[in-house]
């Protein structure tokens, strides 16, 4: 079977110090450097396949230090503390000696409560009846997503015309791929910067910090499989060089997965 784009761009291999060895992935790339949400992929994934998880993700916060540079890169993760049900973890990436990236996740052993998704998912039409976008890709990582714009997609003039922040898509990996947490990391990130929806002005922007909340189990994962996730992205905030982005991923059930916070930096 031919490996998915995604599993190639996050494979690390243990090293004899216990640090994981990758290279990013050219499939992925951004308009400067990788795509954030596979960098955050490749994160998480270090404490996923480390020998002393204890549990399921329920957090994982990404903080970009500096621009990831194509190439090979050291991930170092360790468990800061271990409780019964909870595990702690911090993770740096180090690129020629240097951090590039920090990040802290939480997994823990889940129990069986009263549960209920105070957010609903919004009423849309099927991911069918969705046409995609008119636009090309503007970037490479956007081609391994399929994305269907419900509302606020990328524009397609770009004449300071916009009105709102507010995106609604349909989203899976492109070719199609079982969910799982490191794929859904990553599809947290999928939506634009707001402030390219909000004004329809291009300017130049990065993620400076992001944190994904994870509402689900590895079970509910495995029967979402290939499905459309139906994401919702809008910002809360414009001001002095920063905005907050906002976001929630719901599987075609209407189950909440994800939610998401990030800060972005922009530039006038």
């Amino acid at each position: 079977m031919k490996t998915h784009p995604f599993d190639k761009a996050i494979k690390l291999t243990v090293q004899d110090d216990g640090t994981w060895l990758g290279h990013t992935a050219a499939p992925y790339a951004n308009m400067v450097g990788p795509f954030g949400g596979i960098t955050a992929a490749q994160a998480l994934n270090a404490v996923l396949i480390h020998p002393e998880l204890l549990g399921e993700p329920i957090s994982l916060t990404v903080n970009f230090a500096a621009a990831v540079t194509a190439g090979p890169f050291t991930m170092q993760a360790r468990a800061a503390r271990t409780n019964r049900s909870t595990q702690h973890w911090i993770v740096e990436m180090i690129q020629a000696g240097q951090t590039v990236l920090t990040a802290t996740a939480v997994t823990a052993v889940r129990r069986e409560t009263w549960s209920l998704d105070e957010e609903s998912m919004p009423a849309s039409p099927l991911p069918d009846q969705v046409p995609l976008p008119k636009v090309a890709p503007p970037v490479e990582w956007v081609k391994r997503y399929e994305v269907r714009p419900i509302v606020g997609g990328l524009p397609e003039v770009w004449d300071a015309s916009g009105h709102s922040s507010l995106s609604q898509i349909w989203v899976r990996d492109n070719p199609p791929r079982s969910l799982d947490f490191a794929s859904l990391s990553a599809i947290a990130d999928v939506f634009f910067p707001r402030v390219f929806i909000r004004r329809s002005t291009h300017v130049p922007v990065g993620t400076v910090s992001m944190t994904v909340y994870f509402h689900t189990s590895g079970e509910q994962l495995a029967q979402t499989g290939e499905g459309y996730l139906l994401g919702q992205a809008r910002a809360q905030a414009f001001r002095n060089g920063f905005f907050d982005q906002t976001s929630q991923l719901w599987n075609e059930a209407g189950a909440l997965l994800v939610t998401t916070h990030q800060v972005v930096y922009y530039k006038e």
